[in-house]
């Protein structure tokens, strides 16, 4: 039978190529739901290849819009919109598994209701685990989800480790996190205050969205990237490691007791892991290239503590500054790198100043732990006008 997937945040670059993977199976998966926060023409184009059950829009505003562009087509799409909208296609009872790729906690809500639901759940949003941490993982075994990460580094750290997760923490001595090292990894870190939002979005490997792509320029998606390993793998942050790997060929490895090294390897295309995901415990064509091992260029790794790397990435620091604080502090983090990236891409502030943000941010917050999607909403809310304090102070 077919799979029927709600694909959310299916406008950006994961769920694009999200499409493009289940476009190759028509046999196999099928679209129910699509989700966007206001791409209005883009969302329309999905709708009419696609035909979903539902189309969902984050704002109302692009809801309506959609809805009135959808008038008359012969779809059998309905429109609808806001967070609870993706909550109800995300807990769908005719959803086979969810696409999580909605950039940001904007959906953490979405994360939880599908893994209350006891859906397969393709994690693309690495902050439903930096932000809801145990609270996220609780409700994935409460409602028996399967959930399947979809980060490159990530799913490739799950396809090397053991099939049995009980054995994980007995049998692997540590996860390493490959790193490409982003536009920057030679830049003198002096220089970096300089940097345009033109030259962070020029990804030397990968293609992705701006915000994500400012992470990378500052290795802060490494950060978060650790945070959410701890949670996925159960492992103690003291055994996730991170080394620099320009060519990003290795997309992370795991290291057993007895120093084996197991590694997975590819092209820096999403449509891989993704292929990966949809299909699992399967393997589908994903269309991307394969690796040409007579032409591969030699491999090369770096240690952060080299060529001036701590210096030049601070902030990769704070994902075992955080996990080692109080609970929620996590959540802190996300949202005053959200706030402070979303600033420098709107030239409010430099680059060199994103790490400033977020440490102003932590240090003036003392977060309690929080116990509910209420509690986090809320955290992360107080931890953006934090945030945003910080950021007028600088753009003034």
């Amino acid at each position: 039978m077919k799979q029927r997937i709600a694909v959310l945040g299916s406008t950006g670059s994961v769920g694009a190529n999200t499409l493009d993977v289940m476009a190759r199976h028509p046999a196999r998966f099928e679209v129910f739901a699509l989700s966007a926060s206001s791409q209005v023409e883009a969302m329309l184009r999905q709708c009419l290849q696609f035909r979903p059950a539902f189309a969902v829009m984050a704002q109302e505003e692009a809801g309506r819009a959609l809805a009135a562009r959808l008038e008359g087509s012969g779809l059998p799409t309905r429109v609808l919109w806001g967070a609870g909208a993706l909550d109800h296609v995300a807990s769908h009872e005719s959803v086979d598994a969810v696409m999580a790729a909605i950039v940001g906690a904007a959906g953490l809500s979405s994360c939880i209701a599908a893994a209350r639901a006891g859906k397969k759940l393709l994690l693309a949003n690495k902050e439903a685990l930096v932000v809801g941490g145990e609270l996220f993982m609780d409700a994935v075994k409460q409602g028996g989800a399967r959930l399947l990460p979809i980060d490159s580094e990530h799913s490739a750290i799950f396809q090397s480790l053991p099939e049995d997760p009980s054995t994980w923490d007995a049998r692997v001595e540590k996860i390493i996190l490959t790193a490409s090292g982003g536009p920057f990894r030679t830049r003198a870190p002096a220089t970096l205050r300089d940097v345009t939002p033109e030259e962070a979005c020029a990804h030397p490997n990968w293609v992705m969205g701006r915000k994500i792509s400012v992470d990378s320029a500052t290795m802060m998606n490494k950060a978060l990237e650790v945070i959410e390993a701890r949670w996925l793998f159960g492992l103690q942050p003291a055994r996730l490691e991170v080394v620099i790997h320009p060519q990003s060929v290795i997309h992370s490895m795991v290291q057993y007791r007895d120093t084996s090294v197991v590694a997975q390897l590819g092209t820096p295309d999403m449509r891989v892991p993704i292929a990966y995901g949809l299909a699992w415990p399967d393997r589908a064509e994903s269309g991307a290239q394969a690796l040409d091992f007579a032409t591969l260029a030699d491999m090369s790794f770096e240690s952060l503590d080299s060529r001036g790397h701590r210096e030049r990435f601070p902030g990769l620091q704070l994902a075992w500054d955080s996990l080692a604080a109080v609970p929620g502090t996590t959540a802190v983090l996300n949202a005053a790198n959200e706030s402070a990236v979303a600033a420098f891409l709107a030239r409010r502030i430099r680059f060199d100043e994103i790490h400033a943000v977020n440490l102003e941010t932590l240090a003036g917050l003392s977060p309690s732990k929080p116990d509910t999607l209420q509690d986090l909403l809320a955290l992360d809310e107080e931890a953006r006008r934090t945030a945003e304090r910080a950021i007028a102070r600088r753009a003034a």
